[in-house]
């Protein structure tokens, strides 16, 4: 089967990452795979290393061209963003190739033209029951979950070790999200919830990786709030699994989330983890480490104290954790899912 993933975004969040996924799955399976995607950005970097035929665009005009004139040569197209779906979409009159669509967020769709896209999608596919629930509510019908998946690497422990050293925090409890500084994400709680625990504890790091157009207003939230000695914003980093290895605790604030990719870089590396229920994290992160409502900053703060404070509940959640990811969110297991779509 010959597939081409399109992914067009300049950003390198979880989509990003999971669209390299789907490639090394595909690709081990014995599919032909090829990648449509935006020139000199992230995702083109790093598929030149899967050693795949990418075809680099400058804007979605150019991505569309190129689907109306080669996406006949494919036997799948699957378009890993809104954007993409749109292009593929666009693009379906002249190329008649099968258009299926990966949807990773749980705003809510509206306007005409936007059902109109949908409908002119031959397979959807939501990555939680929350998603699917939401396009169904738009009136869509014929939905598959198929979740995001999680692969482990090798650490780079001594990098995180370096942190810790230079930084001064041998004796502190490291605390961490992955997420950008973007409204779903909810920052702002994040730094309410650090605020609460500050006023429990001493002897903790939070470590907030990522960025957004949100960067400006979480900067003034703990200048505010005067937390500013213990929640460190530490931007965009590469390979930022690495420092998995040195979190005693993983937080989630989002008010919004497909899914939550990161949690499951969480369970892969046993860090426990505390989110809101907001989205897909509920139906992930239930069971396998504790959940709050959403913006309830004093309850997400109390149930960090609590993990902090206990080993036995640390371990007991983890240790269900790792089993969750690697019987549901495997590699082997989420291919096998496309590829029986695929098939269809």
């Amino acid at each position: 089967m010959k597939i081409l993933e399109v992914n067009t975004e300049k950003t390198w969040r979880g989509g990003e990452r999971q669209t390299l996924y789907n490639i090394q799955g595909f690709l081990q399976q014995g599919h032909e795979v090829e990648l449509l995607c935006r020139k000199n950005f992230q995702l083109h970097q790093k598929a030149k290393e899967l050693d795949i035929p990418i075809h680099a665009v400058n804007n979605g005009l150019q991505a569309i061209l190129y689907l109306i004139k080669h996406g006949r040569f494919a036997n799948i197209i699957h378009a890993q963003t809104s954007s993409a779906q749109m292009y593929g979409v666009v693009s379906s009159l002249f190329h008649k190739t099968k258009v299926i669509y990966t949807r990773r967020v749980d705003f809510v769709p509206k306007g005409f033209f936007t059902k109109l896209k949908y409908t002119r999608t031959h397979k959807l596919v939501a990555i939680s029951s929350a998603i699917k629930t939401i396009l169904e509510n738009f009136g869509l019908k014929d939905i598959t979950v198929i979740p995001d998946m999680a692969i482990a690497k090798k650490l780079n422990e001594e990098r995180a070790k370096k942190l810790i050293h230079f930084r001064g925090w041998h004796n502190k409890k490291i605390i961490a999200t992955v997420a950008a500084l973007v409204p779903h994400k909810d920052p702002l709680t994040m730094a309410q919830v650090i605020y609460h625990l500050s006023q429990m504890r001493d002897d903790f790091m939070f470590l907030h990786f990522g960025e957004g157009d949100l960067q400006q207003e979480i900067e003034k939230e703990i200048a505010h709030l005067n937390i500013s000695r213990w929640y460190h914003l530490m931007g965009h980093i590469d390979d930022v699994e690495d420092f998995f290895s040195i979190f005693d605790v993983f937080v989630m604030s989002s008010q919004e989330e497909g899914l939550g990719s990161s949690v499951l870089d969480a369970f892969l590396y046993k860090v426990p983890v505390v989110s809101t229920n907001a989205g897909g994290l509920k139906e992930v992160v239930e069971g396998s480490g504790l959940v709050c409502d959403v913006k309830d900053a004093k309850a997400l703060a109390l149930s960090i104290n609590e993990l902090l404070n206990d080993a036995d509940l640390r371990k007991d959640i983890t240790d269900a954790a790792y089993e969750n990811v690697l019987s549901k969110y495997s590699l082997q297991t989420v291919t096998k899912q496309y590829e029986d779509i695929f098939k269809q």
